[in-house]
């Protein structure tokens, strides 16, 4: 399996404009995450629409290219990036890995377990989930949570608590089902990842504002694999608090 992993970076955050440039530890995030996906994957890009962001990638020895700053989300970057590469280097990948670049501390394993998803017959997209074990975190609705069916496929994405108790009491659901929260990985066969970039919004994700719902719309099987690795993301200047407050920088 030829595996290509992208790292979409882009300037002009919202919340947090020149978020990939931002230090943590005296390094930038940007240069985090490539340098802890290089440890799974020989071909690494980052993915951006900004030169300052792709001086210092280069700067550092890595690889990156340039997309356009008109991408309505990071899939379309990351389609952009693959054409734009896969013709650079004459070959064509049958993996392609989408890892955030807000999330500085990825752990490598993590993304060995999101590949190993694809030893499921079918599977066109890959990501991952971790058991949610806090009151805080189920019932906030910035931390997108799944369910799974036997075989491991997701059925579906919420940012309310699924499954729904009836017969308990909020503050023993915890105790009373498994609930899982939603790692923002992604891995997509190349097949899937043009599928799903020719897809138009459906009334499921513009209702939870979940692209991922987009998808099971559409029938698209997305495995998902288990991992005990929690997630930090940094969508705010004050989420570089956060990490602080609990020791990781």
């Amino acid at each position: 399996m030829k595996i290509l992993a992208v790292i979409p970076a882009r300037y002009a955050s919202t919340r947090f404009p020149g978020k990939p440039l931002t230090l943590i530890g005296g390094v930038t995030m940007v240069e985090r995450v490539y340098s802890r996906s290089s440890q799974v994957f020989e071909n690494v890009f980052v993915a951006t629409d900004d030169s300052r962001i792709f001086d210092v990638v280069a700067g550092a020895g890595g690889n990156a290219v340039m997309t356009s700053d008109s991408h309505p989300n990071g899939t379309s970057r990351v389609l952009e990036a693959m054409y734009k590469i896969e013709e650079e280097r004459g070959e064509k990948f049958d993996i392609i890995v989408n890892i955030q670049g807000d999330e500085p501390f990825v752990e490598p394993l993590q993304l060995k377990e999101l590949i190993a998803c694809f030893d499921v017959p079918g599977t066109m997209i890959a990501t991952l989930a971790k058991k949610i074990t806090e009151a805080d975190e189920l019932f906030n609705p910035n931390n997108p949570k799944v369910v799974m069916g036997a075989d491991g496929q997701a059925l579906y994405f919420s940012r309310t608590p699924i499954p729904y108790l009836r017969d308990y009491p909020q503050e023993s659901w915890l105790d009373n089902a498994e609930y899982y929260k939603h790692i923002g990985l992604y891995a997509y066969t190349r097949d899937a990842l043009i599928g799903i970039n020719a897809l138009k919004p459906g009334r499921l994700e513009v209702a939870e504002s979940l692209e991922q719902l987009r998808w099971l719309e559409n029938g698209i099987k997305i495995v998902v694999g288990k991992t005990a690795f929690t997630s930090y993301s940094v969508d705010t200047p004050g989420d570089i608090e956060v990490l602080k407050a609990k020791g990781l920088i």
